[in-house]
């Protein structure tokens, strides 16, 4: 019978369990790291990719997926007569949404792609949501406008707390970078319009604090909160303490607390955390 079926990119912060009941389709991101190339979800979990980075020489690269991969997924899934939604990571850090697009032109599917402007679990909450109006018989374009909802109602915070990787991938200068962890500097990021923006910068664990602190008092302001998600990058005592804070403002929201996808570990380092969340 067909019907619509979900494709996103393997950032997403899903669980397994997830990905089966709602039956979504992952294209995944590459990983190279010493020289090896590991598959996301197929050859390396985001646990043991964080014990290989740790340890590696230099800072591991990233790959968006071939487009190749898209294609051949899409042509696929429409070999029923079914059509796709494709959500991916946002696309100012990765050029998934460029070869989702692509693929898109190229496939005899009907495929229509989203930029979610996001990623991790903030772009898991978009697909769940996709995927729920998918299976209650919502056409292509309802499920785009449901998970375009969505996103206009997300947030997502960001702690880093080493700026090794955030110099090394050349996201700021190795000056800055060095007089930055000389002087013990911490910064909290948020994702505004699909851009990644520094909200915060001081020096030592009160400036996380404070930050967190903030993110705490816009979550009380927002409204119904439907989920919340709380990921991190080695640092699960970290991510279980914000974890509780927010259980305890918000007992009836679930919470998911996980290990970080490579790329955001990748660019953020040990120790960051995020906490997403959106209302409706």
């Amino acid at each position: 019978m067909a019907n619509v079926k979900i494709v996103t990119d393997s950032s997403a912060g899903l669980t397994e369990d997830e990905i089966k009941e709602h039956h979504i389709n992952i294209v995944p991101l590459s990983v190279m790291i010493d020289g090896t190339v590991y598959v996301e979800r197929e050859t390396i979990t985001n646990e043991q990719f964080m014990e290989k980075m740790i340890d590696a020489d230099t800072l591991p690269k990233t790959s968006q997926p071939p487009l190749g991969k898209f294609v051949d997924l899409f042509d696929e899934l429409g070999k029923d007569g079914s059509e796709v939604v494709c959500i991916t990571m946002m696309e100012s850090i990765s050029g998934t949404v460029d070869a989702a697009r692509q693929a898109a032109q190229l496939t005899s599917t009907n495929v229509k792609v989203v930029d979610s402007q996001t990623t991790d679990r903030g772009l898991a909450f978009q697909v769940l949501a996709a995927a729920e109006a998918a299976e209650n018989g919502a056409t292509p374009d309802e499920i785009v406008a449901k998970t375009i909802e969505v996103r206009d109602h997300s947030r997502l915070f960001m702690g880093v707390i080493k700026l090794d990787n955030l110099v090394a991938g050349g996201r700021i200068s190795r000056a800055a970078g060095l007089v930055s962890n000389l002087l013990n500097i911490k910064i909290g990021l948020e994702v505004i319009d699909g851009k990644i923006e520094v909200t915060t910068k001081g020096r030592g664990m009160k400036t996380i604090t404070k930050f967190l602190d903030m993110a705490y008092g816009e979550m009380q302001k927002a409204g119904h909160i439907a989920s919340i998600g709380v990921s991190h990058a080695g640092a699960p005592e970290t991510a279980e303490k914000i974890a509780s804070h927010v259980h305890e403002l918000f007992p009836n929201v679930p919470v998911v607390v996980r290990q970080t996808v490579p790329i955001i570990a990748t660019h953020a380092g040990q120790g960051a955390f995020a906490l997403m969340y959106y209302t409706d």
